[in-house]
């Protein structure tokens, strides 16, 4: 997906094609992602969000979902849209891109053998939607927005690491849940831990 698309009632724009304005309104909306600022398995190690500070990490993302960097066709996630405003958010990109990622010990590696250096699979590592908009399907139209994305770029699959309870999850910032990446088309491989599972869909068995 290099351009808008609509899905449901919700148009999915990638971030280097949004206005910054737009991402930062909407992360400003969730205490969560605006210490955050999607930077979570982006950072070096012996960097820390306290250490770097909300400036330096909305620096970064500007500078990651910027038209003209080098990563811009790939981007680092979708925007949804209700009407003019931004009302969701999707972290989405190969996975090699995440860092802190590839250290993860359990989640996504765990009981099963994967090449980390891959950059031909990608990741959805993390939703926001803006409150009044919560429950109203934003995530699930994300979800969908970044299959057809990753396969747009030429990924021959993408991966979602979501809880399996809603006991556990944020209403404003989370990792998804396992209802709405099956909407997707996603399976489940495997579960490394009693709360996580790693979901995925390859493009070549659809």
């Amino acid at each position: 997906m290099s351009t808008d698309a609509m899905i449901g009632s919700y148009r999915i724009v990638p971030a280097n094609l949004a206005p910054w304005r737009d991402l930062s309104e909407l992360l400003g909306t969730c205490a969560a992602a605006s210490r955050c600022q999607c930077q979570r398995y982006k950072l070096a190690r012996g960097e820390s969000f306290a250490r770097l500070g909300g400036e330096e990490l909305a620096h970064r993302l500007r500078t990651q979902t910027e038209p003209e960097h080098p990563d811009a066709q790939s981007t680092t996630g979708l925007l949804a849209y209700s009407g003019a405003r931004p009302v969701g958010w999707c972290a989405v990109q190969p996975r090699t891109a995440y860092a802190g990622l590839l250290r993860v010990a359990k989640v996504p590696w765990q009981g099963r053998s994967q090449d980390k250096a891959d950059d031909g699979v990608w990741a959805v590592t993390c939703f926001v939607t803006r409150a009044g908009f919560r429950r109203r399907g934003v995530a699930t139209a994300l979800a969908r927005a970044a299959v057809g994305h990753a396969r747009h770029a030429g990924a021959h699959a993408i991966e979602a690491y979501p809880i399996t309870t809603s006991a556990a999850i944020s209403e404003e910032w989370h990792v998804g849940m396992v209802g709405m990446f099956e909407n997707a088309g996603f399976r489940q491989v495997s579960a490394p831990t009693s709360r996580r599972v790693v979901m995925r869909l390859d493009f070549a068995e659809e």
